[in-house]
């Protein structure tokens, strides 16, 4: 079933008004910036116009589902296909945040790179699947990650995957979890059985989240779920219920498509409907909506993020200052 390539994110906007929340102000901002701090910048850090800094700059946030040999739909990308994607990140100085740190602001890469949230949908085996010794298998998304890592020490190995119930059948949902877990990816929920919550009454929708974050809970206790993707990329109505429920509250909450997020720094960041890129060739079906198009745009532009290698800091060009959330005031290093 074709996904629909429309963010929604002024009545999800409005829902989360209605529960207290405030689009564009980050659930966990972090450290707030002092002159203390900002005098003893971290190891790496630059001054922001020595790397042309602009963490106010749009995020690629990637969409993979099944990695087949033989694509059967547009959802569908060859191992070759994913490798060279990680490949052109890498050369392109992207480096890998979990979906996690990247709503709550918590961007910590090297000076002049940018960062890219990698994210998983639909729990295949061809994303995770583990050898009897326990290893990634190959031409397993892990193991084309863990490769490219290896090959570039600066491409950190990190994703978010997506998950439903009985997720990564051929390895088992437990193993598979725990080891994710133990390997530094985050775990977040795609409901338990992928239902179009849009077609659901809030009731259906809320319990559909629910048995998904419980399914996780269960085959990996201690689990901390901070992050929905929405199946279809469909909001249940009220939206708000994508946020909050019984037994899930959610920092993100993440469409289909089809363009770069704003910064999480940003005032039009919504974390309650952020967009996603379907991974996808330059000629592909709605290549325009797609990862090769929009990798080029991004580094043919000048409204890419570009980190300063300060977490602790928001730097930006003064003349984007109007852009700034309110809640980053203090961190702001504006050049």
């Amino acid at each position: 079933m074709r996904h629909p390539l429309v963010p929604l994110c002024a009545a999800a906007g409005a829902a989360l008004l209605a529960l207290g929340c405030s689009p564009g102000a980050s659930p966990a901002p972090g450290k707030r910036q002092t002159a203390a701090s900002a005098a003893a910048s971290p190891v790496g850090a630059k001054a922001p116009a020595q790397v042309g800094a602009n963490e106010l700059g749009q995020v690629p946030v990637l969409m993979y589902h099944q990695l087949t040999a033989k694509p059967a739909s547009v959802y569908d990308r060859t191992p070759a296909d994913f490798r060279a994607e990680l490949e052109r990140l890498a050369r392109e100085n992207y480096v890998p945040v979990t979906a996690r740190d990247f709503q709550a602001g918590r961007i910590d890469i090297p000076a002049g790179t940018h960062p890219v949230v990698l994210t998983f949908d639909d729990s295949t085996n061809s994303q995770v699947r583990l050898d009897q010794a326990g290893a990634p298998a190959p031409d397993t998304a892990i193991a084309i990650l863990a490769e490219t890592s290896r090959k570039h020490p600066a491409f950190k190995p990190v994703a978010t995957f997506f998950v439903n119930a009985g997720a990564f059948s051929a390895t088992g949902s437990a193993k598979a979890l725990t080891w994710l877990k133990s390997h530094g990816y985050e775990v977040g929920n795609h409901t338990d059985r992928h239902q179009n919550l849009r077609s659901l009454d809030q009731t259906g929708a809320a319990q559909a989240i629910t048995a998904g974050q419980r399914a996780i809970e269960k085959s990996a206790p201690g689990t901390q779920v901070t992050s929905l993707a929405l199946p279809f990329g469909a909001m249940p109505q009220p939206a708000g219920i994508a946020v909050r429920g019984t037994g899930y509250r959610y920092a993100g909450v993440y469409l289909v498509g089809a363009n770069p997020s704003v910064s999480p720094f940003a005032k039009a960041f919504t974390p309650e409907a952020i967009p996603r890129i379907r991974s996808a060739g330059p000629t592909d079906e709605d290549a325009e909506f797609g990862s090769s198009r929009w990798l080029d745009k991004l580094v043919a532009g000048k409204d890419q993020y570009v980190s300063d290698g300060d977490p602790n800091t928001v730097a930006f060009p003064r003349a984007s200052q109007s852009k700034l959330a309110p809640a980053y005031a203090e961190r702001a290093r504006p050049y």
